[in-house]
């Protein structure tokens, strides 16, 4: 049952990636906008212009132009770069670790400071700790990351002088050799500890920044819905038992909560891919994300469409993670049944 259920998510993703990048294709071709003017300048002759548009294959029929281009996918090439004038596979090799290294440390905080909130509220509602928690998640979902990201740098980087500014190193630290592109785990596959620390030091604030709204969102949802556990019948039957209540929240209050919070949070990981754009500006983070905005400046077709896919094939495949673990949490699901 669960590797039917698997399967047929697997095959609706690899539905999704086809259709968004049609979309995409066809997005990125009809907004306004000459490319090859955008790349020659105001300067270039209509010859030059013309013969540009024939090396890109603009002139071409839509679905020539989109199955020349997925050849090109199938052989590992993503075209060429106007706006850098390197190939655009080579582009996201540089900047998306950067992008993800981010969203990876901004998930942890999530999850391990979002679930645990919401658990301790939900137990104790209207008590002080869930007085605290709902202000601090409101606040969090309210303000915009990158209000949050101009708050910390004024405080940690430019007040407090303890935290550095922008980047990924401070000048003069040499980067880890490339194993993963993740300066902390390469760093730390190398023993090159220095580098570890300061690579920590400066994602702490744009992590940070970017989890904070999404932290709120989690703390939030996980209080909902353990609370809502709290009022059901087999806790008070697990307490009749005498089981401690730490084994009651775990098991019995927050399994059964972590359904909704889980897709929620896998939804949130996902589109922070595409929506780290103004934290990484703000710290000057050479990520991915800050690569999409400034190709959709310049309409470099071909790293558009490489930009957005991967963000496609990351949601796809974060949200089918997420279904994996919600099937294996809730058998119902597995089986295919819809209990009531």
């Amino acid at each position: 049952m669960l590797g039917r259920y698997l399967f047929r998510r697997a095959c609706a993703a690899v539905i999704t990636l086809f259709g968004v990048s049609v979309l995409i294709f066809l997005i990125a071709r009809i907004i306004p906008g000459d490319p090859a003017r955008i790349a020659l300048g105001d300067t270039a002759t209509l010859e030059q212009i013309a013969q540009f548009r024939k090396t890109l294959r603009l002139d071409d029929p839509l679905p020539v132009q989109y199955l020349t281009y997925m050849q090109g996918v199938i052989k590992g090439d993503l075209g060429i770069s106007i706006y850098t004038g390197g190939a655009v596979l080579e582009d996201l090799q540089r900047t998306f670790p950067a992008t993800l290294e981010l969203v990876m440390v901004s998930a942890m905080l999530m999850i391990i400071i979002g679930i645990p909130l919401g658990t301790l509220a939900g137990r104790y509602r209207d008590s002080f700790i869930d007085n605290f928690t709902r202000l601090f998640s409101l606040i969090g979902v309210v303000t915009p990351g990158f209000v949050w990201a101009v708050f910390l740098l004024l405080v940690f980087a430019y007040w407090l002088e303890i935290l550095p500014v922008t980047g990924r190193l401070s000048e003069g630290i040499p980067p880890p050799p490339h194993i993963t592109g993740l300066f902390l785990i390469d760093s730390a596959f190398a023993g090159q500890w220095a580098t570890f620390k300061d690579a920590f030091l400066h994602i702490i604030m744009p992590g940070i920044s970017l989890s904070l709204a999404s932290i709120g969102q989690t703390t939030r949802m996980t209080r909902a819905n353990v609370g809502e556990s709290y009022d059901r019948t087999y806790i008070e039957f697990a307490r009749a038992y005498g089981f401690n209540e730490f084994r009651i929240a775990a098991k019995y209050a927050l399994r059964p909560a972590m359904i909704p919070t889980l897709t929620i949070l896998g939804l949130d990981i996902a589109i922070k891919f595409g929506g780290a754009f103004l934290i990484e500006t703000v710290y000057a983070w050479p990520g991915m994300a800050r690569y999409g905005v400034r190709v959709i400046l310049h309409k470099d077709l071909n790293a558009i469409v490489g930009v957005v896919v991967i963000i496609g094939f990351f949601f796809v495949l974060i949200n089918l993670i997420v279904d994996m673990i919600v099937a294996f949490v809730d058998p119902r699901i597995r089986l295919g049944s819809r209990a009531r």
